[in-house]
């Protein structure tokens, strides 16, 4: 099986029979973009929820404005049809507890939020999500299956 690794702040594009994967999503969320039909699937590691509060935002995949975008363009350009792309996520944890009021350092919470948006804005339909909590997780998605599987240290695997 040719399994495709996504880095931090980084997105690919996938078609059956491969298997995407990305490590570690803590407050950082991960964004599948799935055409069932194709069988074409993409997947971002998204960092931060907005590029226009970034010195460098060189980088599309890094933030949730540019990432989604760029990501539908990038399926377009397979093969995939907008109208069919339906979306998974998981991620957008609050690994650390800040005491204070502000938002700004929730950072899960925020990108989550920004995902959501951005998926909004482009009348793409989350079919499953698993964010949140304040735990770690590493997804997988099956661009055969169309089955999103989360493993989380101490809360052991599911799929989506």
């Amino acid at each position: 099986m040719d399994v495709v690794k996504v880095g931090m702040a980084d997105l690919k594009i996938v078609k059956n029979p491969q298997i995407i994967t990305t490590l570690g999503l803590g407050s950082c969320v991960g964004v599948v973009l799935y055409d069932p039909e194709k069988k074409l699937a993409g997947l971002a590691h998204i960092m931060l929820p907005d590029s226009n509060n970034s010195k460098d935002n060189t980088n599309k995949a890094k933030f949730a404005d540019t990432a989604i975008p760029y990501m539908i363009d990038l399926m377009l350009k397979k093969g995939a049809k907008k109208e069919r792309l339906i979306s998974k996520i998981a991620g957008g944890a609050q690994m650390f507890d800040f005491k204070g009021k502000s938002d700004i350092m929730k950072i899960g919470v925020r990108n989550i939020k920004a995902v959501k948006e951005n998926l909004h804005k482009f009348n793409i339909n989350i079919v499953a999500e698993d964010v949140g909590g304040n735990y770690g997780r590493t997804i997988e998605f099956n661009t055969n299956t169309g089955k999103l599987t989360i493993r989380s240290l101490g809360k052991g695997t599911k799929e989506i």
